[in-house]
């Protein structure tokens, strides 16, 4: 199973000249091998759906992204020790724009079969080893 990331289903649901297309041939290469998005994504995903859950949740159905994955205690583990590794690089001034969201959704990532995203460096500075898909290559 592969985790969508937010800006993937924003791409699709948005239309978006650049990316649009490229993201929806993406998941449909990939939809045999299941597909889901965290909880994080869902929540982020709020304003793009006019903040209906009704509306996401056919969205998400008409595309083939199931929704009802939970965090495992594991994954809250791995989301702990990479958002520890972010405030050391935060301290040495390395860092990226959306730490929290990117250490959750990753950690997720990391204990399913990978990502499909368009801003793989964000997630491989926590994850190094992070299978990363890119829609736009």
């Amino acid at each position: 199973m592969l985790v969508v990331d937010t800006c993937v289903i924003i791409d699709i649901a948005d239309a978006d000249p650049t990316y649009g297309t490229l993201s929806a041939q993406c998941l449909e290469a990939h939809l045999n091998q299941g597909l889901t998005i965290s909880p994080i994504s869902y929540v982020e995903l709020a304003p793009v759906f006019d903040n209906s859950t009704r509306l996401l949740d056919e969205f998400l159905d008409g595309v083939g992204i199931e929704k009802n994955e939970q965090f495992s205690i594991a994954d809250r583990y791995v989301a702990f020790n990479a958002w520890a590794r972010h405030i050391i690089a935060k301290r040495t001034k390395v860092t990226h724009k959306r730490p929290v969201a990117d250490a959750l959704i990753g950690a997720l990532a990391i204990r399913l079969d990978g990502i499909i995203t368009r801003n793989g460096n964000d997630f491989r500075s926590f994850y190094p080893k992070l299978l990363v898909i890119d829609p736009s290559h």
